[in-house]
């Protein structure tokens, strides 16, 4: 069982299944979606998922005849995306899980389009909090 939650907890999700063929993608559409250099996704089965919405702020965008992206209308943290030709199975943003995921990635995908400043797995500082120049940016 994953618990999630949107980045104002207006909306709140359970999921009682498993997250299939989770990628990175990369393509132009995944990374504006996200404002970041990827997005990681996951499928699940849409009977699986059980939402929690008390005051209906679950926003649509039809981004393609068919296709929806489904999020938060207070905060806009990216839910899960839709698609009329496979109603059985949504998209997840595994951002939006807070639980634990036992599943791992499997590529990265569309990276012949990846932001040309994302090196992937280049090799540089990581940190367990802010790295130390952001002390000159929140002056």
């Amino acid at each position: 069982m994953y618990h999630g939650s949107c980045l104002c907890g207006a909306i709140k999700i359970e999921l009682s299944g498993s997250i299939e063929d989770i990628i990175h993608c990369h393509c132009s559409l995944c990374r504006k979606n996200s404002g970041t250099a990827y997005a990681t996704n996951g499928f699940i089965n849409t009977s699986e998922l059980n939402i929690t919405d008390p005051q209906n702020k679950l926003g649509t965008y039809e981004f393609k005849p068919g296709k929806n992206r489904h999020f938060c209308t207070v905060c806009a943290s990216p839910i899960f995306s839709s698609n009329a030709d496979n109603p059985s199975k949504l998209r997840i943003r595994l951002g939006i899980i807070d639980s634990d995921i036992t599943e791992r990635p499997l590529s990265h995908n569309f990276v012949s389009s990846k932001a040309n400043w994302d090196n992937l797995d280049a090799d540089i500082p990581r940190y367990n909090g802010f790295e130390p120049a952001r002390a000159r940016h929140s002056k």
